[in-house]
């Protein structure tokens, strides 16, 4: 389970698929056990209830029947107030035991039609299971028979549950939830300027730029613990485990609880890194934003890194075919990246060729429109 976005909103994991079979399942037995050999008829309050009726009823032990009456209150997130019968009973309910099976009920008002509609059909007993109640926004003096989970009032989604007709098909519940912070996947070819567009957008934005090299020289250089484990596979010529890298960029972000985003520059390299990123994220309520990524020509960045050399004393920077194997490396790492990040709708490309302030005015309007 993973942070979701719906038409405008976001909603991150809350209840799993297991603690609804879990719960539904208790909820078929207790009713069951209070029916006895009687037959009852379940009515499903429509659309938010299809998934749990079906659920219900194919784990329910003994005769039964069902049928469906269709209510709305619901426009967004908010409740309208006001409740329109939309489908009604068309089955004699006359001396019968009825089980509402509602999804979820929070002020009342729907509760309160059901009963209206209700209370002239003769049954013999009429009583309400909901799988979801939120009691802080309950406003009516009417009775629930049977609770699943008792929930804040939180609005969420998933089995069955929509927000403006999308996520029903979702089989565990997610809640809205707003993300405080923007976090950024800075992406950029050897000599394209990464490292002075990361400075000017840290200080504009008030964010925290993650360096990875930066990162590992730190540990390294202060011998701690992680620091000592990564040293020890590059002493050996081996690449660090991308476990390491990661707990190392993980501890970084916990150093800072109260950022308002992070720029991570040179991580991730890989897709098992992007999505222990993810995860991690995740587990906060955050995202990554966008990968964003500066797009330079390669000769000029040739030209750009051999005139480095001249100064710069790097070996690298002075070879040519040194210098375009790092672009092909780039290339390979950042194409892989790409795919991943613009499946989801998160990959921006900007031209970084120009003068440092036109290049970040490109790179902040990507920023501000995410």
């Amino acid at each position: 389970m993973s942070t979701i976005k719906l038409h405008d909103k976001y909603f991150k994991p809350y209840i799993s698929k297991e603690k609804i079979e879990q719960t539904v399942q208790r909820m078929v037995k207790e009713i069951a056990k209070d029916c006895k050999d009687e037959t009852p008829i379940f009515i499903g309050i429509l659309n938010g209830c299809f998934i749990y009726v079906a659920d219900f009823i194919r784990l329910y032990p003994k005769n039964c029947e069902v049928s469906f009456v269709k209510l709305a209150s619901y426009n967004g997130l908010e409740s309208t107030g006001k409740v329109n019968e939309l489908v009604g009973v068309n089955v004699d309910l006359t001396d019968r035991t009825v089980i509402i099976l509602e999804d979820i009920i929070d002020t009342g008002n729907t509760l309160q039609k059901i009963y209206d509609i209700f209370k002239n059909q003769k049954v013999k007993s009429l009583k309400i299971a909901t799988l979801f109640f939120k009691p802080d926004v309950f406003t009516k003096a009417l009775p629930i028979d049977y609770i699943g989970l008792s929930i804040p009032d939180e609005f969420i989604i998933g089995y069955g549950l929509d927000y403006n007709d999308l996520g029903r098909n979702l089989d565990s519940i997610y809640k809205i939830t707003t993300h405080k912070m923007t976090n950024i996947v800075l992406f950029g070819p050897p000599g394209a300027g990464k490292g002075t567009q990361a400075t000017k957008l840290k200080e504009k934005y008030n964010l925290v730029h993650i360096s990875t090299g930066d990162v590992f020289r730190f540990n390294i250089k202060n011998e701690t613990e992680l620091g000592k484990l990564a040293k020890s596979y590059m002493d050996k010529g081996d690449l660090v485990p991308d476990e390491v890298t990661i707990k190392m960029l993980e501890d970084e972000v916990e150093k800072n609880p109260n950022a308002k985003g992070f720029i991570f520059d040179g991580f991730p390299r890989t897709i098992d890194q992007a999505k222990a990123l993810d995860a991690f994220l995740n587990e906060k309520g955050e995202i990554i934003n966008g990968m964003v990524a500066l797009e330079v020509p390669e000769d000029l960045l040739v030209e750009r890194l051999l005139e480095r050399g001249k100064t710069s004393g790097r070996p690298d920077d002075q070879d040519e075919d040194k210098i375009r194997n790092r672009f092909n490396e780039y290339n390979t790492k950042t194409a892989v990246l790409k795919d991943y990040y613009d499946n989801q709708n998160k990959y921006f490309g900007a031209n970084g060729v120009g003068s440092i302030d036109d290049i970040t005015e490109r790179l902040s309007t990507i920023i501000d429109s995410l």
